[in-house]
């Protein structure tokens, strides 16, 4: 938001194949880059489009950004089969999206979940890809971490005030972002977080999303990833990961530096699974990584 008020985007809804209203947050970008592929920022698990509040206005300095948020979070309606809530459902809806919009090639920012999406439409849209930033995801992931996920996932109630929900947040969080004060965790509750009619805080997102993990293997990293993630191979890549991450292991995060050319890792230090991208290293990183992609 500007200081006059305004925002710096606008709303963009469109339809799912299965009828479902998604929602994402259009950022115009400079008029000399019409042309230029345009930046999807796909977030993760339990996350929606403010997530790219402050990294969202920075990229679109250089061209357009679309900041997308999955169904059954932010704005997006929620489904009514929860077996969708699976990656390759939310692939079929990001197409939906670039089919939308007309958008033929793009370059991917993706947190997580958003990562793992990003190398599946690698995988299944050949050529289409420009560029992508895996944020502490690839195709190995570690148990402890995935466990730690569906432990808190779709659980939790409501709070009375932003304060009581950002302890509560920090209370979750704590070993993620260990140095953080509570003017952060408020700023990262009320990115995840929404008042509702009653004056309550809850979780900005459908508890339903949890159902596939519930299920025996649900979100383990039972298939083999690995080609998924060389469908990037020739493009501009970059692995951020977080130092203290129980998801993204530092050799796992390696050998995915080494497994591509185009390919580079950086580490965000001080905290877990994930980085904000609000981080000096983590920007530093990912304009390096802009300064790569195609123009046209």
């Amino acid at each position: 938001m500007r200081g006059d008020g305004r925002r710096d985007w606008s709303d963009h809804y469109w339809w799912s194949l299965d009828g479902v209203r998604l929602h994402a947050r259009v950022y115009a970008g400079p008029a000399d880059a019409a042309d230029a592929p345009p930046i999807l920022c796909l977030p993760g698990l339990a996350r929606n489009a403010r997530d790219f509040e402050q990294l969202a206005p920075h990229l679109a300095q250089y061209r357009r950004v679309v900041a997308v948020e999955f169904r059954g979070r932010g704005e997006s309606a929620y489904a009514k089969d929860p077996m969708t809530y699976v990656p390759l459902t939310y692939v079929q809806d990001v197409i939906a999206l670039l089919d939308d919009l007309k958008v033929d090639r793009f370059a991917t920012v993706g947190t997580s979940l958003g990562g793992l999406v990003s190398m599946l439409l690698a995988a299944t849209q050949p050529g289409r890809l420009v560029g992508a930033v895996l944020n502490d995801v690839g195709p190995e992931l570690e148990l402890a971490g995935l466990e730690r996920i569906r432990d808190y996932i779709g659980s939790g109630g409501s709070q009375p005030t932003w304060i009581h929900a950002a302890r509560a947040v920090s209370e979750l969080n704590g070993a993620v972002y260990p140095g953080y004060e509570i003017h952060d965790w408020l700023r990262l509750t009320k990115r995840t977080h929404r008042l509702t009619a009653e004056g309550r805080i809850v979780t900005d997102y459908d508890k339903q999303i949890a159902a596939p993990l519930r299920v025996p293997n649900g979100g383990d990293a039972g298939i083999d990833l690995w080609p998924a993630y060389r469908a990037l191979d020739g493009i501009p890549l970059l692995v951020l990961r977080g130092e203290l991450s129980d998801i993204l292991a530092r050799g796992a995060a390696e050998k995915m530096a080494a497994e591509l050319p185009r390919a580079r890792l950086a580490e965000v230090p001080g905290v877990g699974h994930a980085p904000t991208m609000d981080e000096a290293e983590a920007v530093a990183a990912i304009d390096g990584w802009l300064a790569e992609l195609p123009a046209t």
